[in-house]
């Protein structure tokens, strides 16, 4: 079975197939794989599976007849230098503004060619077909691009919506259960921002999905999703609300930044982010005990980190968190949940206040 949600954004509008062997059906292969100027952007890693033909979809027939581009492994790559050869290809290939780039891989190669699509030529299309389950649920629908700055993670970057998401189960059978296990760090995220329920359902069904049970996974995927894309329906170059979806994102990119891209895997540095998050909207009287070892538990029974880096330092954080992006007129904007399945923006939180949290964060040992 195929499931579709389409995303409505007026002239940057397109769907997300949800499902397994979607390839299979012959409308989906030819709208993302029939281009003849396509070119697909491609790690090492992921290369070397296709080849090795491990998938269940065969999927490299659907794909030998398309040129790829293959770049490094790993977040430590997606900078300028990978963007200039991406592009240096292009052009000495003498493609032109009907080119079509697809984005085959995770986050990384996600940000990246949706990044060059935006730029080369003032703008080309692209695909995104993601591999990893954080992929799935989150990095490959909205339209947001980027890379890395040694100074702070996808500090450039611009807004550049796919014109179509395949999200194909059989993908994930590939992964290693670490990157499972981080990619469920943004399901989680989910539940605690938008849906009580689904946090609850979440408690008692996480096994199934680290177990890639496919009735469990295909519900997860496709309720992220169709929460990802009422969000940016409602705010698609995030003014407003479309902020919530970086809950614990200001401390996990402190924490890549600190350690160096890709030392953390994002999920692992998401849920330690959240829980500090959490834990400081507990300090300030807002969440509730019971909520945060809710929060605190869940993650720490998929086995997701729930301290950051022992030898990061309060002001190590502080420092990296105020050359976010969220950060307006030297004020530190911050995603906090008020109950499991709320959150609200805060603006006013004092520095020194955010200090003294991750101090006792530090200090306390809850597992």
């Amino acid at each position: 079975m195929i499931n579709k949600i389409h995303v409505n954004l007026n002239f940057n509008s397109y769907d997300i197939y949800i499902g397994s062997q979607l390839l299979k059906d012959e409308s989906i292969s030819s709208f993302f794989l029939s281009n003849k100027n396509s070119v697909i952007i491609i790690n090492e890693n992921v290369y070397n599976i296709i080849l090795k033909n491990k998938l269940k979809t065969n999927f490299y027939n659907y794909i030998k007849d398309i040129k790829f581009f293959l770049i490094k492994d790993g977040e430590y790559y997606k900078n300028f230098k990978t963007v200039e050869k991406i592009i240096s290809f292009l052009l000495n290939q003498s493609y032109g503004r009907d080119l079509s780039l697809i984005a085959l891989g995770g986050g990384v190669i996600g940000d990246i060619t949706g990044f060059v699509a935006s730029i080369y030529q003032r703008g080309v299309n692209f695909f995104q077909i993601p591999t990893t389950l954080l992929a799935q649920v989150d990095a490959s629908i909205g339209g947001k691009t980027g890379i890395n700055h040694s100074l702070g993670k996808n500090m450039i970057g611009s807004f550049w919506q796919p014109k179509g998401v395949l999200v194909d189960i059989d993908f994930l059978l590939t992964l290693p259960k670490k990157h499972i296990i981080s990619g469920i760090a943004e399901i989680i995220k989910y539940a605690i921002i938008f849906d009580n329920s689904f946090f609850i359902w979440l408690e008692k069904n996480l096994l199934k999905i680290l177990n890639l049970h496919e009735n469990e996974l295909l519900f997860c995927i496709q309720k992220c999703c169709e929460l990802k894309v009422r969000i940016v329906e409602n705010d698609e170059k995030e003014n407003n609300s479309r902020a919530f979806l970086n809950l614990g994102h200001s401390f996990a990119h402190a924490i890549e930044t600190y350690t160096g891209y890709g030392k953390w895997l994002h999920g692992d540095a998401v849920s330690v982010g959240i829980i500090m998050a959490s834990y400081l909207s507990f300090q300030l009287n807002i969440l509730k005990e019971d909520d945060l070892f809710r929060i605190i538990k869940i993650f720490h029974n998929i086995g997701l980190p729930t301290t950051g880096p022992k030898n990061m330092k309060p002001n190590d954080y502080l420092f990296l968190m105020l050359r976010d992006k969220k950060v307006l007129n030297g004020v530190i904007r911050l995603i906090l949940p008020i109950t499991i399945g709320k959150v609200k923006i805060f603006s006013s939180i004092d520095q020194n206040v955010l200090l003294e949290s991750i101090k006792k964060f530090q200090k306390k040992y809850i597992f």
